[in-house]
């Protein structure tokens, strides 16, 4: 049985970006919170970059593709069943979101790059955030997009857009099958839903994506080429709660444009009149949010989250400098080849994939109301100080890399105190 938006009521991810002039300072702002099934475990887990032998293979999620010689260092917030990520960053500051999507063109039932790889895929081989465009879509023409992309045996499965971005632009990436459209985004604030959102600024696309709809009587060449009306769906469940949370993120943009920080987006993505901090089967399990000054003489800062909901949740800085350890207190415990995940049939089991800090938080979710008042008092403060760092380090520069190795992990271990 294929389970989509109408049967696991609300499935959706939001993902913005605010460029100048809508951000308050010269730098380019992320943000995304990940929307999966409430009980699924996502962690924060940092790969180095890495030189690769000719002809080497890479086992994604479901199938294996061709490696490359080199790939960058990533940090990735991802389910810990899988292989690619929900969401992250590279050490050139290109950072990628996605979203389900759902449309006209079939989705396959074979097994092949879930979009989550692909999110993974463009982090670990694009320096830039058009050229992440050029990795992902060459790997969606030759592997295609499909697989079951929840750990379970009912399948859930979908499309996918992206939203795509470093320290100078952005790009919507919107796919149906092996059909793509791409607009840059070079001023300003965007956002992206579970919904085609690209019109008629089509800055890239399939050369096949005109004439695919006009054989399948969905376009008439002369007439104004729209993707996202010709390629969705006209009126489903599905497309519009995806349009009222879409909506919802337009306006909170709109409504703090020209101040838009790191801590607006954080704001954002703890919204839950809006439905952006999504509560119910499908909830927000993760959140992201980077700064990427437009001087590149300034690190890229990402905070992540790593625990359910972002409102009883800490945002935890990340900044790529060498030497780097593993993030262990962010990082699920492995099954290797006994995974349930890598046995067919897939998903008879499930094993327990909580790590330390999820374990943590869970213990501390159904406190006193006044006890709980106090610890997410603790947690802002802890974070307010995570932000006033930070901004001391975009002022000044980073003086000293040694300094910032271990401010990830640190930031967890002080979460994880305050829980204690």
């Amino acid at each position: 049985m294929a389970l989509h938006c109408g049967v696991l009521a609300p499935c959706s991810c939001d993902t913005f970006v605010a460029l100048p002039p809508a951000t308050a300072k010269k730098e380019v702002i992320f943000g995304k919170n990940s929307d999966r099934p409430h009980d699924e475990v996502q962690e924060i887990v940092y790969f180095r970059e890495a030189s690769h032998k000719e002809n080497e293979k890479l086992e994604c999620t479901y199938i294996t593709v061709e490696q490359v010689s080199h790939t960058y260092a990533v940090i990735l917030s991802r389910p810990a069943w899988l292989w690619g990520a929900e969401m992250g960053a590279n050490e050139h500051g290109v950072c990628i979101g996605n979203e389900a999507v759902w449309g006209k063109v079939e989705i396959s039932q074979e097994e092949a790059l879930l979009g989550m790889d692909l999110v993974r895929l463009g982090l670990e081989r694009a320096e830039t955030a058009e050229k992440a465009v050029d990795v992902i879509t060459e790997l969606l023409e030759k592997y295609g997009q499909g697989g079951n992309c929840m750990e379970d045996e009912a399948s859930f499965d979908y499309h996918n857009s992206f939203l795509i971005a470093d320290r100078k632009e952005a790009w919507i990436l919107e796919t149906a099958g092996k059909y793509w459209s791409a607009e840059k985004i070079k001023e300003g604030a965007r956002n992206i839903s579970n919904q085609l959102c690209i019109t008629t600024k089509i800055d890239r696309e399939h050369p096949e994506l005109r004439t695919y709809a006009k054989s399948q009587g969905w376009w008439t060449e002369g007439r104004e080429f729209n993707f996202a009306s010709i390629y969705s769906y006209q009126n489903t469940a599905r497309i519009s709660a995806a349009g009222g949370r879409y909506r919802e993120g337009h306006n909170l943009l709109q409504k703090h444009k020209g101040s838009i920080t790191v801590e607006t987006m954080m704001e954002i993505l703890r919204d839950k009149p809006s439905g952006i901090n999504a509560q119910g089967s499908f909830m927000t399990t993760a959140s992201m949010a980077s700064i990427l000054p437009l001087d590149e003489s300034l690190p890229c800062v990402h905070f992540f989250t790593g625990t359910p909901d972002p409102e009883r949740s800490v945002f935890k800085p990340f900044i790529f400098v060498p030497n780097i350890l593993p993030l262990l207190k962010t990082v699920s415990p492995t099954y290797g080849p006994d995974d349930p995940v890598k046995k067919k049939p897939r998903f008879q089991t499930k094993p327990d994939r909580q790590h330390k800090l999820y374990k943590m938080q869970q213990k501390n979710q159904d406190l006193p109301k006044e006890k709980n008042l106090k610890l997410l008092e603790k947690m802002r403060k802890l974070e307010k100080d995570n932000i006033t760092e930070i901004d001391e380090i975009l002022k000044t520069g980073l003086q000293d890399p040694l300094a910032v190795v271990h401010l990830f992990p640190a930031c967890v271990e002080a979460e994880m105190k305050e829980y204690e």
